[in-house]
């Protein structure tokens, strides 16, 4: 009680207090009841719109699925009539999810992030149905199939603004894409967001190559003038860094769509020469020493096809004096895809080639016919140009052709170089290009497998790989762990010696492999364990990226496995790739991601 103030003034104050409070809290509730309807009705609203679009891209996923089959089967008006149906409910999500509550909606700190991937995802899903799509299914496929032993061009040529447009829609929909940070989203959402990547890499691989296709296949067939290249048939029995050693080669020339074989024979008649064709730089040499600009069956050791290719081309050059326009580079499990959309095709003097049987009879059971290496040689090259003679002048369906090409593609089984540098700077960026690139967005890893003693034994051999990306390090790398899986089918007895080749002490069917393990560029390989135990890295540099040397030797029936530490540059990624060199039979792979680092 303040001294000399009287009872009933204090009373009155103590009421005029209480009073206020009062005020105060009913105000107080008040607005807490108001922003909690409010909070309420938006909840009530987004979740309704989140059921609803839903629904919309749970339909639009199930269309995209008709839509394909219905393509590949040829049923043009069935597609326009699911495209319209897609269309319609990719619009319905898109709708759903980008009116003003939901745009603040992904605002908020809990689930927000969510709700914008959803949205980008609706937004993405509904470009594709209405630029890309639509320009794919306007597509004549008849246009890209030879007839009669020609591609019409001038066809292909009009064919390439639709191809350009789809194109685009499918890049500016994976930049959306990309854009969208999976750390922290709900599972369910981080998983469609990781598919929806998947598949627009996948998307973009094909229209970038078709698009490219219809721009450069006019001039690399002779719409300006004749073109001759140098085709390389691979043989994945002796494991090279693309795939195998250019064991056979063939002749092609090109005028006004129209392609002619002039000749075939084995690269081992090029023979070995005494100094390197061309000059090779410091980290080349310290990887490869002089081995690549000497021998043809070498030049692919590195994986970087620009190089083998050249030097392939002048290798051809000096011995023949002949100047070719490119090299395209193959192999046997790419004629057993187009054997799928060709037919089984005969072989003068030799067994009938089909889609199941192809693989095992170049790479296995015609060393058991043909004992001496350039008669193998030469009959490489005769059974890939019988294949390459029938897919020329048969009726082949579009579609099953273009499957086969796009799974070659997208294995890195079809490789080409041009000569004229506006050519390949238009290729650089595309899978056929095999280009070891000097700069990456996504840190990837290379696993490259060489023979090294001569052998044949590649056919036999099996393969996995799986890479794990590690945590968010303090100096903002990661370190990945690559994991090797390697092993041979070899029987213990009964092959030639032109299969075993330079046999190694103790087991003459032991298989010796030399992998080169390519960090991401500006990382670098750390240690290396060989079954469990540590193993010396030999190595150098190519191409900006350290390089891990590791010999690996296989008995038959034996399994080994190669570990291979590495760190990253710094990066925010927490997503890796694998690049492998091509086999007989396909790798099995796995990558493991992690967390996006944060800034």
């Amino acid at each position: 009680m303040t001294q000399g103030e009287s009872a009933p003034k204090q009373r009155s104050r103590h009421r005029s207090r209480r009073s206020g409070s009062r005020a105060r809290l009913r105000r107080t509730l008040v607005t807490v009841l108001v922003v909690a309807c409010l909070l309420f009705l938006g909840v009530g609203w987004i979740g309704l719109r989140g059921w609803q679009a839903r629904g919309h891209l749970l339909s639009a996923a199930g269309l995209a699925r008709e839509l394909g089959q219905q393509v590949l089967a040829g049923d043009s008006e069935q597609a326009a009539r699911t495209l319209s149906a897609l269309q319609t409910q990719a619009g319905a999500a898109r709708s759903a999810t980008g009116d003003p509550a939901w745009r603040a909606a992904g605002h908020v700190p809990y689930g927000g992030d969510d709700l914008s991937a959803v949205r980008d995802i609706a937004a993405a899903v509904d470009d594709l149905a209405r630029h890309a799509f639509p320009s794919l299914l306007r597509l004549d496929l008849d246009t890209l199939v030879p007839k009669a032993g020609r591609l019409d061009l001038a066809r292909l040529q009009a064919a390439a603004p639709e191809l350009s447009t789809a194109d685009a829609a499918v890049r500016q929909a994976g930049v959306r894409v990309a854009a969208i940070r999976s750390a922290g989203l709900q599972a369910p959402v981080r998983e469609a967001v990781e598919e929806l990547r998947a598949e627009l890499d996948r998307l973009s691989d094909l229209t970038s190559t078709a698009r490219h296709g219809a721009v450069l296949l006019p001039p690399l067939l002779g719409a300006g003038g004749p073109r001759t290249y140098l085709v390389a048939f691979q043989n994945l029995a002796e494991p090279r860094s693309t795939g195998g050693i250019f064991g056979a080669y063939a002749v092609l020339r090109a005028d006004q769509g129209r392609v002619q074989i002039l000749k075939q024979g084995a690269a081992s008649e090029l023979g070995a020469f005494d100094t390197p064709v061309s000059k090779l730089d410091q980290d080349m040499r310290g990887l490869y020493t002089d081995l690549l600009g000497i021998y043809p069956a070498d030049v692919n050791l590195t994986p970087h096809f620009p190089t083998a290719a050249a030097l392939f081309r002048e290798m051809y050059r000096r011995r023949t004096g002949t100047v070719v326009d490119g090299v395209l580079a193959t192999d046997p499990v790419t004629l057993s895809y187009l054997l799928e959309a060709i037919g089984p095709v005969p072989v003068p003097k030799h067994p009938t080639l089909t889609s199941a049987t192809a693989v095992k009879t170049l790479l296995s059971e015609a060393y058991d016919r043909i004992t001496a290496p350039r008669d193998q040689d030469r009959y490489f090259a005769t059974a890939a140009m019988s294949v390459f003679n029938a897919l020329l002048t048969r009726p082949v369906d579009p579609r099953k052709l273009l499957a086969a090409m796009d799974r070659a593609v997208a294995e890195r089984r079809i490789l080409f170089w041009s000569a004229h540098p506006a050519e390949q700077d238009d290729l650089v960026d595309t899978p056929v290009a095999g280009v070891l690139p000097e700069q990456e967005a996504i840190p990837t890893v290379g696993a490259f497998l060489n023979d090294g003693t001569g052998s044949k034994l590649g056919y036999y051999l099996t393969r996995s790989a799986e890479l794990a990306v590690g945590g968010c390090r303090p100096d903002g790398r990661r370190e990945l762990k690559l994991r090797l899986t390697i092993g041979s089918t070899a029987p213990s007895k009964g092959l030639s010696n032109s299969v075993l080749g330079l046999q190694l002490p103790g087991d003459p069917y032991r298989n010796r492999v030399v992998a080169y393990v390519f960090s991401p560029v500006g990382g670098s390989p750390v240690r290396a364990r060989l079954d469990g135990a540590a193993t010396p890295i030999g190595g150098g540099t190519e191409r900006g990226r350290r390089v891990a040397v590791l010999s690996v030797d296989i008995a038959p029936g034996k399994t080994r496995e190669l570990e291979v530490d590495l760190l990253t540059p710094v990066t925010r990624a927490g997503t890796a790739q694998l690049w492998l060199t091509p086999g007989a039979t396909p790798w099995t792979t796995r990558v493991i991601p992690a967390t996006t680092c944060e800034q």
